[in-house]
């Protein structure tokens, strides 16, 4: 696979019912696009409960006790893993004239946006620079969300993958992992050299408890039902591009193309075979 440059940051939504493929869309766009960075709210969370951050603590007590955790700390969680990478910066703390050095003036856009009034009110710039780069992954979920989203810093590419339910079904029923790595198996399409065994490990594989055909009817009519307002909300602002297909292979080109469209750095036309 041939690598390529991109031209201005890319902040990317992938959204698809459960089981689709967006990991394995997301790190082939990595791979093919390699200042492309992935940040999974879920991943922020663990993270934080596990660090025992304050932030952490607070959502692990709303977890404990049953309850889901509230937008304005999922908010929370990405404004401070995009602060800490220096993609946005709070204006009122910092002035806009002072950057980070791996940033050139010009690459660097003022924003106001107001954050729910659970976090906090803030002006904020964002970085255009390649290297500040994203696909966001577990949030948003809904079209509030993304209102919400939007207001720190905005997604400029939302990518629908489509892919029939019984093709999810039976890719989800022949699904094994092995848990402490996060790598993935399908007794189908790529099968482990050993059968119930890890390829790196020989560790024994597992499946997961939601990869149940019942379970997962459940989620994608949860799924459904936030989905479209959502898919709507970023129709109506121009972001949207929906990709169908029976594979991942079926659908990686069609999301290759337009992205490199977007956001490639474009290649220079040979004249006269030089």
């Amino acid at each position: 696979m041939t690598v390529q440059k991109l031209s201005r940051a890319a902040r990317i939504i992938l959204v698809g019912a459960p089981g689709v493929g967006k990991g394995t869309q997301t790190e082939r766009l990595m791979k093919k696009f390699p200042e492309l960075s992935s940040i999974s709210s879920g991943d922020l969370l663990r993270k934080n409960v596990r660090e025992r951050t304050p932030l952490g603590i607070q959502a692990e007590s709303k977890m404990k006790a049953g309850a889901l955790v509230p937008d304005s700390m999922i908010l929370r969680l990405i404004v401070n893993e995009l602060s800490t990478l220096g993609w946005i910066r709070d204006s009122t703390l910092r002035p806009y004239a002072v950057y980070s050095s791996s940033f050139a003036e010009g690459d660097m856009t003022v924003d106001s946006v107001s954050i729910p009034s659970s976090i906090k009110t803030a002006k904020y710039t964002y970085s255009d620079h390649p290297d500040a780069s994203f696909i966001l992954d577990g949030f948003p979920r809904t079209a509030n969300q993304a209102v919400q989203l939007n207001d720190i810093v905005p997604i400029n590419m939302v990518v629908s993958i489509d892919t029939p339910a019984e093709i999810i079904i039976d890719r989800i029923c022949n699904r094994w992992v092995h848990a402490p790595s996060g790598r993935v198996y399908n007794t189908t399409f790529n099968p482990p050299k050993v059968e119930g065994k890890d390829d790196i490990t020989g560790e024994p594989l597992t499946r997961r408890a939601d990869d149940d055909p019942e379970v997962w009817k459940q989620r994608l009519k949860s799924f459904k039902e936030n989905n479209e307002p959502l898919l709507e909300h970023y129709d109506r602002a121009g972001l949207l591009l929906t990709v169908s297909g029976k594979s991942s292979d079926e659908i990686t080109p069609q999301i290759f193309n337009e992205f490199g469209k977007r956001f490639g750095v474009p290649v220079p036309e040979v004249i006269g075979g030089l």
